[in-house]
């Protein structure tokens, strides 16, 4: 004899699996600089806040800079659970990415690159 599970049932354990693989990682819901934003040459302020907690500890911050050579910034310590806030200082005119790399509290690794333009 074969069991069905019913339809309702079934659909319900299909939406939890799948909104907890959505929530396993900590991705950017804000940041400054945003993407593709231009920003005035000097020092640049850099604000990225999550959609989770993030274990600073364990995150990183690089800038990469229009010659390809990267810089590794100093996370704030008292940024909020789910923000990361460095300073870059002294930044040149072009195009500049910052790279993220931060573990949510959940031991899952996320990562990223935002584009920005200095002028």
């Amino acid at each position: 004899m074969r069991h069905r599970i019913p339809l309702p049932f079934s659909a319900l354990i299909l939406l939890l699996l799948s909104f907890q693989e959505a929530t396993a990682h900590a991705i950017v819901i804000k940041s400054s600089p945003a993407a593709d934003a231009v920003m005035p040459a000097g020092n640049v302020p850099i604000h990225l806040q999550f959609n989770s907690r993030i274990d600073h500890d364990r995150s990183k911050v690089m800038l990469v800079g229009p010659s390809g050579i990267q810089q590794r910034l100093t996370p704030a310590a008292d940024s909020a659970a789910d923000v990361l806030d460095a300073k870059a200082e002294g930044l040149s005119p072009g195009v500049w990415r910052l790279r993220w790399q931060v573990l949510s509290v959940d031991g899952h690794i996320t990562r990223g690159d935002i584009p920005f333009t200095v002028r």
